[in-house]
């Protein structure tokens, strides 16, 4: 009798697992649903609640509707619940399953690889949302810009968002001349940042404030050159189709500042 019991609320707690799972998957696609048609409700939303899981990935339709400045707004507001501790529950199981078949991310994040700046924490994105990209001072040269091309005139990403940060290892190593192995040869490519930023203090890898201005200086540059260096996404851009932004993430505080 006890052993009937027993079948019968496992059965019952298999099956509400079920529709848990259900659940959570038609919350967050109505969510994005209701992004996509209305922007008036991005300006106070996100793409998903803090209090649904992030079950469902986003469909090429949902993407494709969403506009560059949409993007980007989710992404602030992701980073605003980053910030707060109000973070998505994500699903990633369930994520994992939604994006197996394929995937229309949103945007295409070119990051440092620093281990305190994981862009899709930072920004509280699902598996699917987002393109990432990842190297020493967040620098371009022909294979990410190949691999940005790809993500937006390929995959359809609406957004590249180039995202350094403060107290980068990499810039203080160009400002420092530092010089090993191939680690040297790109820092090469972040020297030109250090000799273009003005600056009235110490221009040492000691004084944080310059290291994190010749950090913003050469997220500005890696933008200005992959507008330069890809006709396929300066076309995008001109068009309208596509936004190259560039940013900066504050280890103190958390906020990522989207810089002009």
């Amino acid at each position: 009798m006890d052993t009937n019991r027993e079948r019968v609320n496992l059965r019952d707690t298999d099956l509400q697992a079920k529709n848990d799972c259900c659940t959570s998957r038609r919350d967050r696609r109505t969510a994005l649903r209701l992004l996509v048609a209305a922007p008036v409700a991005l300006a106070g939303g996100s793409l998903v609640g803090p209090e649904a899981a992030q079950a469902a990935a986003l469909t090429r339709e949902e993407r494709d509707k969403l506009t560059p400045d949409q993007v980007i707004e989710m992404l602030e507001r992701g980073n605003e619940r980053f910030r707060s501790g109000k973070m998505q529950a994500h699903d990633y199981l369930a994520q994992k399953r939604a994006t197996a078949g394929g995937q229309y991310p949103a945007a295409a994040i070119l990051s440092c690889i620093d281990s305190r700046a994981p862009a899709e924490i930072i920004l509280d994105t699902a598996i699917g949302d987002t393109f990432n990209a990842r190297i020493a001072g967040n620098i371009a040269n022909d294979d990410l810009i190949g691999s940005l091309e790809f993500a937006c005139a390929a995959a359809g990403a609406k957004v590249v968002l180039v995202m350094g940060h403060t107290a980068c290892g990499a810039v203080k190593g160009a400002i420092d001349n530092v010089e090993l192995g191939h680690l040297t040869a790109l820092l090469d490519k972040i020297k030109p940042a250090v000799a273009a930023t003005t600056f009235s203090g110490a221009r040492t890898s000691k004084n944080d404030a310059f290291v994190d201005a010749v950090a913003a200086t050469n997220v500005r540059r890696t933008v200005d050159e992959i507008r330069a260096r890809s006709t396929v996404l300066a076309a995008l851009e001109k068009d309208g189709k596509l936004k190259i932004v560039p940013s900066m993430y504050h280890l103190v505080g958390g906020r990522v500042e989207m810089l002009k």
